[in-house]
């Protein structure tokens, strides 16, 4: 589903010039739960803006679902996240003057779906989420546990292959953290592919497979399948 080739980053300014990539070669299966691990400043949030066509790699190839989408302008990455590719986030990022039922429904709008058949998506994606009793409640009215789960029904309600969650359980307790490891693991058992940047050990002991970044370089790789059953 997705491999890059020399993958590199270059952010430059007027005096500074910083490597934030350099030389990743991924390979990440369709299907695959993969943690993506290292310290702060490592590139783990440049490789994921990238990984998710939020921005372009300076240097290297990007291929994903057999597309080389390392060239492409802003408007084609932006057509080809669409209904493909599902972000969630530490901070939720959900839309304080929208209620839950708008939050969701948000990227079925931008796919131009009949609002008919937008209802029906987002009313079984509430349910699934155990959020239909909020969904007229508006963002701030909710617990950080609940606004993560709006989250989670946003990034799925289009059903996208591949999932991208940027330390999701990172504002949340423990109880409320498991819960959405939990529901990741589903989403992952029923095939989606799911790539999450973490800081945590036990997060990342949900996935198949932990990849470690320090200095932009993958360092290590670490397959997890068959030594753990969470």
């Amino acid at each position: 589903m997705i491999n890059t080739v020399n993958l590199s980053k270059v952010f430059r300014t007027d005096e500074i010039e910083t490597l934030a990539l350099n030389s990743v070669n991924l390979k990440i299966n369709k299907g695959e739960f993969v943690a993506i691990m290292g310290p702060s400043g490592c590139g783990k949030s440049t490789l994921m803006n990238i990984l998710g066509l939020l921005d372009n790699p300076s240097e290297g190839q990007y291929t994903f679902d057999n597309t080389e989408v390392a060239g492409l302008k802003e408007g084609q990455r932006t057509d080809l996240r669409k209904g493909n590719i599902g972000f969630v986030f530490q901070s939720f990022n959900l839309i304080d003057e929208l209620n839950v039922f708008e939050n969701v429904e948000m990227p079925l709008v931008y796919q131009r779906i009949s609002s008919k058949t937008r209802k029906e998506m987002v009313n079984k994606v509430l349910e699934r989420m155990n959020m239909s009793h909020r969904a007229k409640h508006y963002p701030q009215q909710l617990s950080g546990g609940q606004q993560q789960r709006v989250a989670i029904a946003r990034a799925v309600v289009s059903n996208p292959g591949l999932i991208l969650a940027d330390e999701p359980t990172g504002n949340l307790d423990s109880k409320n953290g498991q819960e959405v490891m939990e529901l990741l693991t589903e989403l992952n058992r029923e095939g989606t592919t799911i790539i999450m940047v973490t800081h945590s050990i036990q997060d990342a002991g949900y996935a198949h497979r932990i990849i470690n970044l320090f200095d932009g370089k993958v360092v290590m790789e670490e397959s997890l399948v068959g030594e753990h059953s969470l």
